[in-house]
């Protein structure tokens, strides 16, 4: 997927775990982030405290979501999900994507992998990879600013 280019429609999850958002909902209210994760990434799982730290430095500012990609068939198991996910503080919401409906609509092939879209729902920030948290935070600082001066 290209900067610029819009958010795809979140259809077809194998299931939402901690509520379900539809794409209407997170256009124009702000800036939204998807982080991709997997339960047997070890680079998701050392990430995800800084994932919740964003998440919550921008509380009220920022959509986060969580989409579940899986690597193999061990990561379909969904009760396996819902711990891992506890076990690593994600509370917001979770797309399952074990069929990579949502992975396939963005042309993502990475865990963990990191999609910032403004308020509009136009995709701004795109990184992959274990490292560049920091990236990942001025992404996010930009894309919600420019959203406050508007």
């Amino acid at each position: 997927m290209k900067l610029c280019e819009p958010m795809p429609e979140l259809t077809v999850p194998t299931e939402w775990l901690n509520g379900q958002v539809t794409k209407e909902e997170l256009i124009g209210a702000m800036p939204t982030l998807f982080h991709f994760w997997s339960i047997s990434c070890h680079l998701c799982k050392e990430a995800m405290p800084q994932v919740n730290q964003i998440r919550d430095e921008y509380k009220g500012k920022l959509n986060v979501i969580a989409v579940h990609m899986p690597r193999s068939e061990n990561d379909l198991d969904l009760e396996e999900i819902k711990k891992v996910a506890a076990e690593h503080n994600i509370d917001h919401p979770i797309f399952v994507d074990n069929e990579s409906t949502f992975a396939l609509a963005l042309e993502n092939q990475y865990v963990p992998a990191y999609y910032v879209f403004d308020k509009e729902g136009k995709l701004r920030h795109f990184q992959a990879g274990g490292g560049g948290m920091e990236m990942l935070e001025k992404g996010v600082n930009r894309v919600q600013e420019e959203s406050e001066q508007v």
